[in-house]
């Protein structure tokens, strides 16, 4: 596990580099191992704008949901995106607002990318 600072929040997260990488700062390319499941694990956000928000044991990601002409979720979260498989394609209501996703830190994957 790898504990992360981003610019909308901090959480820790599965890290999927090489087990002796040093800490420090990386590129990353994130992943989500569990379907967006609309009304359940992922709802109408309360409040506008990112976050990555801990507590309970699980990690809220609120972003702005998209989907692509391929039907592929998208979570903006500000210069991020994060592309998510969708239990079921997503009520029209959903797409282009702001929504919490629910996950566990486990479930959050970090791949260093080099560019």
């Amino acid at each position: 596990m790898a504990e992360v600072r981003t610019p909308v929040g901090d959480l820790t997260a599965h890290w999927c580099g090489k087990p002796d990488d040093a800490p420090g700062t990386y590129t990353v390319e994130w992943t989500i191992d569990t379907e967006l499941a609309w009304g359940q694990n992922a709802r109408p956000s309360p409040t506008p704008g990112p976050a990555l928000l801990t507590g309970g044991g699980c990690t809220v990601r609120r972003g702005q949901l998209d989907v692509t002409v391929d039907g592929i979720g998208v979570l903006h979260l500000g210069d991020t995106s994060v592309l998510l498989d969708l239990a079921a394609p997503l009520p029209q209501s959903a797409v282009a607002t702001w929504v919490d996703f629910e996950v566990t830190p486990e479930e959050i994957g970090l791949y260093p990318y080099f560019p």
